[in-house]
């Protein structure tokens, strides 16, 4: 076989590849990305015949280059802890909740509609609010948002310190989300459940207190970290639908594999609702309970809001890789 009618015979088969890997680098990967490592193989095996039937230096470089830049894409993973944690950061976890916006939109109505409706009903009929919080639930709200020097004395009595109060939060707001992710295995019933729980129960204690405690001791408390825990909480859902999707319809793919491709679609989110846990556990533990005037909590909290936001909106557009 001559050079010319090894590479008319393959010619087709290098570009495909070649546009695999354009996608991947340019972080558009299209529907058939998990074929490179079997094309990566097969270009391997070319390049090798290459050189051993001496086919000339230009078809050589042409395949080298091809095979480098398939090596560098699935094998960029590998190249540390800190380069991976940075293109997670900065585009692919933005970009993996703007991909799912549709989830975003169902469990960020779940949890808020019943929450705004749960305080909206404190202003008129206090029985719904009794009802969910039950007397202990109560009376734990006025111990903890009765007033400002009360509510710190009552942080400092049951935690001891910031950083006690930082263990407690990580611990409490994982297990939150790790329901609401793990809800998911009953075909999206359990994460719904967990974010409507939620969604009532914590508008309950916020209309209780606006009705009976005292509001600024709430408010400030939550305000600083409410950014990243309730978002967090939302992005936790998405993924836990993304599975439960998966077993209502698997389409094409066997159940178990549509499963499986949930899940890995699914990662980005857990991994970007942990960080956000995470960050809301320190505001909790090292700035809410802290004595700051309240105009700069408000503050501090509206501005976290908007951060939080345009990072989710906006943070690795440039990247591509957005909505489904």
């Amino acid at each position: 076989m001559t050079p010319g009618d090894f590479e008319h015979k393959n010619s087709q088969r290098w570009l495909e590849y070649e546009r695999l890997v354009a996608g991947l680098e340019s972080g558009k990967p299209n529907e058939h990305a998990d074929q490179l490592p079997r094309r990566f193989r097969e270009l391997c095996i070319d390049l090798s015949l290459v050189e051993s039937r001496m086919y000339g230096d230009r078809l050589h470089e042409r395949l080298n280059g091809l095979v480098i830049r398939g090596y560098n894409v699935i094998y960029r993973g590998k190249r540390g802890g800190f380069e991976h944690a940075v293109s997670f950061v900065t585009w692919r976890f933005p970009c993996a909740v703007r991909r799912e916006w549709r989830l975003f939109l169902l469990c960020s109505l779940v949890f808020w509609l019943p929450f705004f409706a749960m305080i909206l009903s404190a202003k008129h009929d206090m029985s719904w609010i009794q009802s969910v919080l039950g007397p202990a639930g109560m009376a734990s709200m006025e111990q903890m948002y009765g007033g400002k020097e009360q509510q710190i004395a009552h942080l400092r009595s049951e935690y001891g310190s910031n950083f006690m109060m930082f263990c407690f939060y990580i611990y409490n707001n994982v297990g939150i989300d790790f329901r609401i992710f793990a809800g998911g295995m009953a075909a999206g019933v359990g994460t719904l459940f967990f974010l409507l729980f939620n969604g009532v129960y914590m508008g309950a204690a916020a209309g209780y207190v606006n009705q009976v405690g005292n509001p600024e001791s709430f408010w400030t408390f939550v305000i600083g970290h409410s950014s990243f825990e309730l978002l967090g909480m939302i992005v936790a859902g998405m993924a836990g639908m993304r599975v439960g999707l998966a077993i209502l319809n698997p389409g094409r793919l066997p159940r178990v594999r549509a499963l499986v491709e949930a899940t890995k679609r699914s990662l980005p989110l857990i991994y970007g609702a942990a960080v956000m846990t995470a960050m809301a556990a320190v505001v909790e533990g090292f700035w809410s309970a802290q004595e700051i005037p309240s105009n700069i909590k408000y503050g501090v909290g509206a501005t976290g809001w908007v951060l939080v936001s345009a990072y989710l909106l906006l943070v690795g557009r440039n990247r591509g890789y957005e909505v489904g």
